[in-house]
């Protein structure tokens, strides 16, 4: 294990990052802390936004970032992007269970039950991406060198 890595259940839902590490054991920040943010997609249309707790209520989170133009509905499935190096794409974030419109921007506030279910979550699985580190050093140092 190492910090960084991605945590799924037994179902491949996301439950989180690991955060920290002692010996044989490892805190794991969950998509149900307020820090938290993963970059999801729709997986009927491909457009990505953002996964993220508002601390309300168990199972639930909010997905942002998605334009007024798209097309999404009730029980439309929403999966890792890819984007990053912790989750490869594609896997299970949760279900839109509710659709709002934002009165301050173009973008919908859509509701997302989780694919993992917190209330009684057992165990979990690391995800060993074998190039993480070499992704994070490649991308770190591009960010540097651009500055």
């Amino acid at each position: 294990m190492r910090l960084g890595m991605g945590v799924v259940g037994p179902n491949n839902g996301v439950i989180g990052v690991i955060t920290d590490i002692n010996g044989d054991f490892a805190v794991v920040m969950s998509l149900m802390h307020k820090d938290s943010r993963i970059s999801g997609k729709l997986l009927k249309t491909g457009e990505t936004g953002t996964i993220a707790w508002d601390g309300k209520y168990p199972n639930l989170v909010t997905f942002t970032g998605i334009p007024k133009s798209t097309r999404v509905a009730k029980g439309d499935s929403i999966i890792t992007s890819g984007f990053s190096s912790i989750f490869p794409k594609g896997l299970l974030l949760g279900r839109i269970e509710e659709v709002y419109l934002e009165t301050a921007t173009n973008n919908f506030k859509i509701v997302v039950r989780t694919a993992a279910n917190f209330y009684n979550l057992e165990y979990a699985y690391a995800i060993d991406n074998v190039q993480q580190e070499t992704i994070n050093a490649l991308l770190k140092k591009a960010t540097n060198s651009s500055k």
